[in-house]
């Protein structure tokens, strides 16, 4: 691992900003943040669905008619300008599609990484870039360093408790020249940036969180593929093979699930069993004890780096979910290729996952877990 150089003020200068507001505290806040240092800032809400009153309603996601609403009357208080840009369809595109194509696979994806590298960094970030503004402001908990030699790193956030870095490892050093985090430096809790809303006089302080994925407007992530994929009757084995229940698609399972495996035979042991290994091809799912998901390394493709990509083998801490704890490893890029093991084995690593390796707090880069290597018998690919 490589130090790097101490942090410097960023930006040094007002810029013109295109602030994304979701319709949510953090975005309102980190929106009004940028105004008050002195930015010209202007306020866009992203509708992502064609039809939104099939998103999420009750304040629950980002794509709904009242999220829109929250938004303009967020920016409104500021007193800054405000527009709905549609990317309907590249989001249905790039993040939904992806989404059902990779659960089809038997991979399980992470729309939010998605949403970040596709939409706001990518489709938001260009179309911005084209009209004039120097960088997208957005809520999430992350700060973007400027180096002594003018180029950006991505660190987590002051306060690890909200760090989002993970969901913002696909950016690249380009698209991190032109982000603006205002909340990453925030030492607060979530109560004290709501507190600060309301201060602001900012309607949306009390709104609650939202947890779930936007575009599932009830939650049921098996149900929402089903709908798509129909219905793909196989079977559950256990380790050696045999028959041990029946499901209606190996798409509603991921690597490590516990709950809902309607197996009828109970283990020999009668300890809880667990996915291990989803096959798409013949539609079977292998269940087994908990000891067998122990995942001793992985290789990652697509690794999309936050600045100079490393070179050989080194020494990293990896994350493998949004609120997942950090692990050491040694990390090798290879071919395009990355190549990542685990100084101790860990549990519920699934292909299609992102690994995203820090070096410290600076976040190295993010790639998305091909095949996963075990201590047990069951491989997973």
């Amino acid at each position: 691992m490589t130090e790097t150089s101490p942090r410097t003020e960023n930006p040094p200068r007002p810029l013109r900003v295109l602030a994304a507001m979701s319709g949510g505290v953090d975005s309102a806040v980190a929106a009004a943040r940028a105004a008050e240092a002195g930015h010209d800032v202007t306020g866009v809400h992203l509708a992502l669905s064609a039809n939104p009153q099939s998103f999420r309603t009750g304040a629950r996601g980002c794509c709904t008619i009242e999220d829109s609403r929250d938004a303009r009357r967020a920016a409104d208080v500021i007193g800054i300008p405000f527009y709905v840009w549609d990317l309907a369809e590249r989001f249905r595109e790039d993040v939904v599609e992806d989404f059902v194509a990779e659960y089809e696979a038997g991979r399980t994806p992470n729309p939010c990484l998605r949403c970040n590298e596709k939409i706001k960094f990518a489709a938001l970030l260009d179309k911005a870039l084209a009209l004039g503004f120097d960088a997208v402001c957005t809520g999430h908990y992350a700060t973007v360093v400027t180096r002594e030699d003018g180029s950006r790193e991505l660190h987590r956030a002051s306060d690890m408790a909200k760090d989002q870095s993970y969901v913002l490892g696909v950016l690249d050093e380009r698209q991190l020249a032109h982000a603006l985090f205002p909340l990453g430096d925030t030492l607060t809790t979530k109560d004290e940036i709501r507190a600060e809303a309301e201060r602001r006089g900012l309607a949306v302080a009390k709104k609650p969180d939202s947890h779930d994925i936007c575009f599932i407007a009830d939650g049921d992530t098996r149900g929402f593929l089903a709908g798509r994929l129909g219905t793909a009757e196989g079977d559950i084995l256990d380790e050696a093979g045999q028959k041990v229940g029946t499901h209606e698609g190996a798409y509603g399972y991921t690597i490590g699930q516990r709950k809902g495996l309607r197996i009828g035979t109970p283990a020999a042991d009668g300890k809880p069993r667990y996915v291990l290994d989803i096959s798409p091809v013949d539609s079977t799912v292998t269940v087994g004890p908990a000891a067998a998901l122990d995942v001793t390394g992985l290789t990652a493709i697509r690794p999309r780096w936050c600045g100079t990509p490393p070179e050989g083998s080194g020494r990293y801490t990896a994350q493998l979910r949004a609120h997942g704890e950090e692990t050491p490893v040694t990390a090798e890029v290879r071919e395009g290729e990355l190549t990542v093991t685990f100084d101790e084995p860990v549990r519920g690593v699934a292909p299609g996952q992102a690994v995203v390796l820090y070096d410290g707090s600076r976040v190295v880069g993010s790639a998305t877990i091909a095949a996963t290597r075990r201590a047990g018998a069951v491989p997973a690919a």
